[in-house]
């Protein structure tokens, strides 16, 4: 690739109506992304602990300073004040992107606390929080029983949701049904809806992960790389949905892989949310970009994965699953553990700064 040539990922942005945000709050990261297209960026519990560990030096100076001038927090409210002042930062850098977009673009995902996966009224009071730092914050939801609630009122109150732990097709469309509802409730009320830009994320990577435990777990042998196909399926099947029915809210890509769960969904009126460091592999690789969103996947390896696992019936079939039965399927379990673990993990690097081990 010529240096006159964009980067891989800036093509991808240039062919139809794919966006790409970064899947970092690092403000390195984030520049390098911006540079190469994106129009926005997001964050969670395990992203801040890595961007803190990876940037210790200049974290461990905000931190000390954070605690310093609020005498009387613990770690709890010194963690989540990091998290708050990391947002902002990146609402900064994103500032200019959200002007020139006239604000449909240009917003960092700012996730509320994971232990409140199952509190409504925790997760709105949380998103309430994040919405008034900056005006170009976008709130993460977790698309739990409790989680839809939340983002139907998050959304009527005018809050812009990023609907985050999805993994299927049910999840998608209950989260899309959602947004719909608070929207018309606004409209109802006489409440502008021009300014909301409200997303729905699947996290590809995380089904194919899970359904590689389970294929473990019970000896299910299948065609070596079928696997790797089943949430770009998910993805493939929820899409044509959202736009034949007019959902208002956006579907994201997350969870990366393999190059796969990039290139073959480009074109589409949808957003990739990318890791730093696959960023950097894409825009080094030398794959083709082009318009790849409607081309379906095999039907042979959908009609393997839908044979052998219950659980990607579930995902892939509309009803394959009802919003009481969110909270316990295998994917939800295990990224909501990650992320609560992540947080904790946060909150205990906190305490090392602010209460060293006198032992080390």
């Amino acid at each position: 690739m010529s240096e006159t040539t964009p980067s891989r990922l800036k093509q991808t942005t240039l062919i139809g109506k794919t966006d790409y945000w970064n899947d970092s709050c690092s403000a390195s990261e984030l520049s390098y992304a911006i540079e190469n297209g994106a129009v926005g960026a997001t964050s969670n519990p395990t992203i801040v602990l890595d961007v803190v560990k990876r940037e210790f030096p200049v974290w461990r100076e905000v931190i000390a300073r954070i605690a310093a001038e609020n005498s009387s927090w613990d770690e709890t409210k010194v963690c989540w004040k990091l998290i708050d002042e990391m947002g902002v930062q990146a609402a900064k850098l994103l500032s200019p992107v959200f002007e020139r977009e006239n604000g449909r673009k240009g917003r960092i995902s700012m996730q509320t606390n994971p232990q409140f996966y199952r509190n409504p009224e925790a997760i709105l009071a949380h998103a309430d929080h994040f919405n008034a730092l900056a005006p170009n914050i976008q709130v993460k939801i977790p698309v739990t029983k409790a989680g839809i609630v939340a983002i139907e009122e998050a959304t009527f109150r005018g809050i812009n949701i990023n609907a985050t732990v999805n993994f299927t097709l049910p999840q998608s469309i209950a989260v899309a049904e959602a947004v719909e509802r608070g929207l018309d409730r606004r409209t109802a009320a006489g409440l502008p809806n021009e300014g909301l830009t409200p997303v729905c994320t699947i996290m590809i990577g995380r089904l194919d992960d899970w359904l590689k435990v389970i294929a473990k777990k019970q000896g299910i042998t299948l065609t070596p790389g079928h696997l790797d196909w089943a949430g770009i399926a998910v993805m493939k099947k929820a899409y044509p949905i959202f736009q034949q029915r007019g959902y208002r809210a956006r579907l994201l890509v997350a969870a990366y892989r393999h190059h796969m769960h990039w290139s073959a969904l480009v074109g589409g009126d949808l957003i990739h949310t990318i890791p730093y460091a696959w960023q950097r592999l894409y825009n080094a690789s030398d794959i083709e970009v082009r318009l790849t969103q409607d081309e379906p996947v095999d039907p042979a390896v959908v009609e393997e994965i839908y044979r052998k696992f219950a659980d990607f019936r579930r995902a892939y079939d509309e009803g394959g699953m009802s919003i009481d039965e969110f909270d316990t399927f295998g994917a939800t379990v295990r990224t909501l553990r990650n992320f609560i673990g992540s947080y904790h993990e946060l909150v205990g690097a906190v305490r090392d700064i602010m209460l060293p081990d006198p032992d080390k």
